[in-house]
């Protein structure tokens, strides 16, 4: 799955429909889910990410280093199974959910057109997921332009518009306006400009945009995009115990029911 840095985004956008956001093809991905071109208008050039020399410490780990903990399979018949449809993180990470409860986070990128077309089958989701089913979104920050449109998530966040997150996906894939640019300022711009469209006012989206948890909210992202070794997107981690995606699940509908049935597995584990 596709880790962008130093490319044009001309490049960009035309490889998202080629590797889906991915460094290599994903064959597995369901065929019947529908390529959704994007319409390029803009290009520039995503400015270089400093190199990451930091030492990750999470290791996905394949099924013969399962101990009686992890589950070898899970779903009906034992339908998914560790090392095909999902992996264990080793070390597992830790959750912000209470007792009770287990947390889904899906890794994403605005960018992304993999992203754009999981995220409707999200959204259905959602409305009939499990209550014990703690569902986060995370933008994954590689680079500049990643951390742009973080920035755009957790703005759309803070203004509580959660429209305003499938109106983005839209602004880049059907429009062509990537809300993202060589600057910080040029990419506040845009931002705004979707934003107003939309009927953000100036203070409402200044505060936002401005505020203490941005900060927060951004530099945790990007450690996590490092503790997790997010090598592409979109990819779902359940309970800070298991990962999984569209090329293991095999397709969207597919991925929702690995998610529900690892987060079955975990529930009151």
């Amino acid at each position: 799955m596709q880790v962008i840095r130093g490319f044009s985004l001309l490049s960009v956008l035309a490889s998202i429909t080629l590797v889906a956001c991915a460094r290599e093809p994903a064959a597995s991905v369901s065929a019947a889910q529908p390529e959704t071109p994007p319409v390029v208008t803009q290009s520039f050039t995503v400015p270089a990410a400093e190199p990451n020399t930091a030492q990750p410490n999470v290791v996905v780990a394949d099924a013969t280093s399962a101990t009686t903990s992890v589950a070898a399979s899970v779903g009906a018949g034992g339908r998914w199974k560790l090392g095909t449809n999902y992996s264990q993180l080793s070390p597992a990470q830790p959750t912000g959910v209470s007792s009770g409860k287990v947390e889904v986070v899906e890794i994403f990128w605005y960018g992304c057109g993999h992203c754009y077309q999981l995220d409707p089958f999200l959204e259905s989701w959602k409305k009939n997921k499990p209550d014990y089913i703690e569902f986060v979104r995370l933008p994954v920050i590689w680079g500049p332009a990643h951390k742009q449109h973080a920035r755009l998530y957790y703005a759309i966040q803070t203004l509580k518009r959660p429209d305003l997150h499938t109106k983005a996906f839209d602004e880049i894939h059907r429009k062509g306006n990537m809300l993202a640019a060589q600057s910080e300022e040029e990419a506040r711009k845009l931002q705004w400009d979707f934003m107003k469209a939309n009927g953000v006012s100036e203070q409402d989206f200044n505060a936002a945009y401005d505020s203490f948890s941005m900060n927060t909210n951004l530099q945790r992202a990007e450690e996590l995009t490092k503790r997790y070794r997010v090598e592409g997107v979109p990819i779902v981690i359940v309970d800070g115990q298991y990962s999984t995606d569209l090329g293991q699940a095999g397709g969207n509908s597919n991925l929702l029911a690995v998610i529900n049935d690892l987060a079955a597995s975990r529930r009151g584990s």
